[in-house]
Formats: structure tokens, C-alpha cells, sequence
């Protein structure tokens, strides 16, 4: 069995995790708008030798759908923006099984927006990801002591999985006429733009092992994305899927070495009945063998 696929995409999600972990490392003391400037701009030196790699640049940016290309551009950023604000607040692991909640999120956004047929396994799964998220929250928010840092987090985790989960949607739109790396170039162009927007919102002047995480930051982001598109072409979806949540594994590593966090009983409920939920659309909804995809 070909297994370069799976290898690819666990190169990935270690590549996007590494960028999480640098972007945490800088949270307290580098605006948002400055690591999403670093993050995106730098990112962009991969994706375009990666594209000039495949021939697809710059002939393959050539787009038909502008105004669509603009509100993925737009909620993806937002998504962003709201991603990397929230990592300051939270664990790793907790903003990471939060962001789980985009692709279910995804479900009723397609019902809804797209007209899609959505199964009872599907409306159930949504249900389960709901109840889980609440497992994970009451506890800090009906506790004495309000623990009101964390409900900023939440907050934002919250926001980045509505923006997510209609970027989702948009690309799924854009991807039937669109080059991925189309799609790829222009969010990562449209984020650089808005992080630059903010320089003058108190960007620092970066100390060498600032300038290091943000560099690294973009190069991990670029690099995880060139992996997971090269993984998607080479092998199914479905067979890639349960490799997605070795995020989760290495966030709960990450916070435990590097944060001094251990996980809480309420942190492995809310896990079970999401990834319960992720398990239940993956592999019990799927109507036959899952397409490859090419998207970035």
C-alpha cells in the first residue's frame, strides 16, 4: 500500500501544530495583527515556488470568481484573526477540539446556504459536537469564580469555527471552478494585507527570537499547506481523516512540555463526544469511496 499520502498529511498537521505553538509563544507579547502579517506574508514564499513547481504560476491564478475569491478571503481572514486571538487565552488542546467544531458547523451552513440533503447521522453528529462543547464549558462558566479569561477564549474559538465553517462552504463552491492554489494565494494575500493594515495599532520591534517564531511561523503554515494539498492529490479523504486528529495529540503534548497544562476530566468528555461526532460524519455518512482532492 501507498502510504505517502498518510505521511504527507501527518507532516502536516505536525507542521500546523509546530505554527500553533510558535504563535502561542508570541501571543503575550506580539500583536495579533503583526503574527497574521508574519504569518501569511511568509507563507507566501513556499506556496509561490511550490505553484512555479507545479507550472501554476502565475497562469494558474487567473480567476473567473473574484467576488468569490473575496468573501472566502474575508471570512477565512476573520477566522484568522479570531484563531490566533483565542490561543492566547486557551490550552492548545481546548482551542484545538474547538476548532473540531467547524466542520460541523460546516453541516448546517450547507443545509442551509447550499441547499444540501442533510442525513439524520449528520443532524445527530452536530447534536453530540454541541454537547460537547457544553461539557467543556459549564464547568468554567458555572463556577464560583468565573473564570473570565477563558470565556474570551471561547468566545473567539467560537467566532473562528462560524468563519471557518463558512470559508469551508466557499471554498467547496470555488473549488469547481478555481485552481487550488488560486484559492491558497489570494487568502494568504488578502490576511498579509489585513495584518499589515494594523501596523500602526502598537506592532513591537521584534527581539531575535521573536523574529524567529514569526518567520517560523509562516514557513510552517506554508509548508503544512503545500503537504496537505500534496496528501489529498495522493491519496482519499476518508483515508487521510483520522490523521487529522493527531493535532489534538500534539496540542495536549505541547501543553503539558512546554505550559505546564494537564488535560481535566471535563477536556476528555467534550473530546469523546466531538471527535464521536467527527468519527460519525467521516466514516458512517459517506455515501461511497471519497473523491481526491486537490484544494490548499
Amino acid at each position: 500500500m501507498d502510504t505517502s499520502g498518510i505521511s504527507l498529511r501527518v507532516g502536516a498537521t505536525f507542521f500546523f501544530s509546530v505554527m500553533v505553538i510558535f504563535i502561542k509563544l508570541l501571543s503575550e507579547a506580539v500583536p495579533i495583527g503583526q503574527v497574521v502579517f508574519f504569518r501569511s506574508a511568509v507563507a507566501l514564499v513556499p506556496l509561490v515556488l511550490f505553484l512555479m513547481w507545479t507550472k501554476d504560476f502565475p497562469n494558474g491564478l487567473y480567476s473567473k470568481r473574484p467576488m468569490g475569491h473575496l468573501v472566502r478571503c474575508l471570512m477565512g481572514c476573520a477566522a484568522m484573526f479570531a484563531s490566533f486571538a483565542s490561543i492566547k487565552y486557551l490550552p492548545l488542546a481546548h482551542a484545538s477540539i474547538l476548532g473540531y467544531l467547524a466542520p460541523m458547523l460546516a453541516v448546517v451552513l450547507a443545509r442551509f446556504i447550499l441547499g444540501e440533503n442533510v442525513s439524520p447521522i449528520r443532524w445527530f453528529a452536530v447534536v453530540l459536537s454541541f454537547l460537547g462543547m457544553l461539557v467543556l464549558v459549564l464547568p468554567k462558566a458555572t463556577g464560583a469564580a468565573l473564570d473570565q479569561s477563558y470565556m474570551i477564549g471561547l468566545t473567539l474559538a467560537l467566532v473562528m469555527a462560524v468563519f471557518t465553517a463558512g470559508a469551508k462552504i466557499q471554498i467547496r463552491s470555488l473549488a469547481l471552478t478555481e485552481n487550488a492554489g488560486a484559492i491558497a494565494f489570494y487568502f494568504a494575500l488578502t490576511c498579509a494585507f489585513a495584518g499589515l493594515v494594523t501596523v500602526g495599532l502598537g506592532w513591537v520591534q521584534p527581539n531575535p527570537t521573536q523574529w524567529m517564531l514569526l518567520i517560523g511561523s509562516g514557513l510552517a503554515g506554508g509548508i503544512a499547506h503545500i503537504m496537505m494539498t500534496l496528501a489529498l492529490q495522493k491519496s482519499e479523504v476518508s483515508q487521510l481523516a483520522p490523521f487529522e486528529y493527531l493535532s489534538l495529540v500534539f496540542a495536549v503534548i505541547a501543553d503539558y512540555s512546554l505550559f505546564n497544562v494537564v488535560p481535566g476530566v471535563a477536556f476528555v468528555g467534550a473530546t469523546v463526544l466531538i471527535l464521536a461526532a467527527m468519527w460519525l460524519v467521516t466514516f458512517k455518512d459517506s455515501p461511497g469511496p471519497a473523491k481526491r482532492a486537490g484544494t490548499l
